[in-house]
């Protein structure tokens, strides 16, 4: 497994700088023992090596998100992939299994720490510390139910930590409700134990990153105000968080890593490197090009009156071929950006449209536009800005997981993707884990 290297942002960070030297090992397990504050913080290294592995935020799970929207054209020939642009995921699909496999794995990791830290005797520890670990865990656990609940719907929930994958075998699946309260219950858990933090460092999980999570999460439960308030919190924090200009300096030149625009990324080296760059990199480049932008995308990207200088996520081979230049670096050191400044403002904009605060929704998108070297949005009544951030979250997050789940929980999957279907909303749960687990009920219409 690939695992991730922190990055060690200023050196007057002490404390954290202790947590963020230390290389992660692959060899430490998800039931890591945890005996003294040395093996607690190497076990919540676990955790975020979890969330940034291949079959998670490394890879898999990313593509699930951008193959299943309709930005992307598969250049290659697994028919695996192609299942979902063609939305006829099969239960025996291998991405889906692995990514399946890579989140309740990293639920397994952070339960380890949320378990086993509160009754450490290490008079090293402090409070605050301790607080600091089950924080983090409890944040990354609650990703991890958020992405498995808008995947599959409602699933096992699981809060100790198991030795084996059959450790969790007998327990029946919960509701949808049920997980995302679950969901909840991490974040609210979260929030107190973590500080605010003195500097920008969105590669470790802080205060402030929950808040932007419990945006997120509240617009999709449409929650307006609750999404409204969370965003504007963090958007708020004009010191650690900017819509950085241009628009592509928050990923160029290859220096750029941890910039104002991230409110949590992770990060990747030379040792521990990402797999997003090989699947998007056209041969020249040491790629394969199997993922590429769809010539509708094309059009959007390099259109002046909408993509404006996001155009810069795309390249053009010597024969032609445009493909995507959102990870590009080599070797593949790619931050993975799981929230970005970007999304605040458009979460915002999308909740107080909702709650029919057209002015105030119309300026979150247009510092979106501005950002990108577009004029204001036309926009005035709710249902055309409701449209027109729609059309901009496209845009904006275009290689990154976003569109297929904002079709979703927006109710706008049949008209644009003409997916009439509501059984495809979600993916069949792995085949394997239904053989495996005879309570493990399948989704409908698989």
């Amino acid at each position: 497994m690939k695992t991730l290297q922190y990055i060690l942002l200023l050196a007057t960070l002490t404390s954290c700088n202790k947590f963020l030297e230390v290389k992660p090992k692959d060899s430490i397990p998800d039931d890591v023992a945890i005996v003294d504050k040395a093996s607690a913080q190497a076990a919540l290294r676990g955790v975020y090596r979890g969330l940034a592995s291949d079959g998670y935020y490394g890879n898999s799970f990313q593509s699930v998100g951008y193959l299943s929207g309709d930005n992307i054209q598969w250049t290659g020939s697994q028919s695996i992939v192609q299942q979902f642009i063609d939305h006829k995921v099969k239960a025996d699909n291998a991405t889906v299994a692995a990514v399946w496999v890579a989140i309740y794995a990293t639920i397994n990791k952070a339960n380890n720490v949320i378990v086993k830290v509160p009754e450490l005797k290490d008079a090293s520890l402090t409070a605050a510390e301790r607080d600091q670990l089950i924080g983090e865990a409890r944040f990354i656990r609650a990703l991890a139910y958020f992405d498995l609940a808008r995947t599959w719907g409602g699933v096992q929930i699981v809060l100790t930590p198991t030795t084996s994958a059959a450790d969790k075998k007998g327990i029946k699946r919960s509701t949808l409700a049920q997980t995302y309260a679950q969901v909840l219950a991490d974040l609210e858990a979260a929030e107190p134990l973590l500080a605010l933090p003195t500097v920008q460092n969105p590669v470790r999980v802080n205060k402030e990153t929950v808040w932007a999570l419990r945006a997120r999460f509240h617009l999709y439960q449409k929650e307006w105000a609750l999404a409204e308030n969370y965003a504007a919190k963090v958007i708020s924090n004009t010191t650690n968080y900017q819509l950085l200009k241009p628009f592509n300096s928050f990923f160029t030149p290859a220096s750029a890593v941890a910039t104002k625009e991230s409110v949590f990324e992770l990060s990747y080296s030379a040792t521990y490197t990402s797999a997003h760059r090989s699947q998007w990199q056209p041969p020249a480049n040491g790629g394969t090009r199997q993922i590429a932008p769809n010539n509708a995308v094309i059009a959007l990207l390099n259109d002046p009156l909408i993509g404006g200088t996001r155009n810069t996520l795309l390249a053009k081979t010597s024969a032609g071929l445009w493909y995507a230049n959102l990870y590009y670096r080599s070797p593949a050191t790619d931050p993975a950006y799981l929230i970005r400044i970007a999304e605040l403002y458009l979460i915002r904009a999308e909740a107080r449209a909702n709650l029919e605060k057209n002015i105030e929704a119309k300026q979150d998108l247009d510092a979106v536009r501005d950002r990108a070297g577009l004029t204001a949005s036309t926009a005035a009544t709710k249902a055309d800005l409701l449209l027109a951030i729609e059309n901009e979250r496209r845009v904006e997050f275009v290689f990154e997981p976003h569109r297929w789940y904002d079709l979703i929980r927006t109710g706008r999957a049949a008209t644009v993707l003409n997916l009439t279907d509501a059984k495809r909303y979600v993916l069949p749960i792995p085949a394997n884990e239904l053989t495996i687990d005879p309570a493990l009920e399948p989704n409908d219409g698989y």
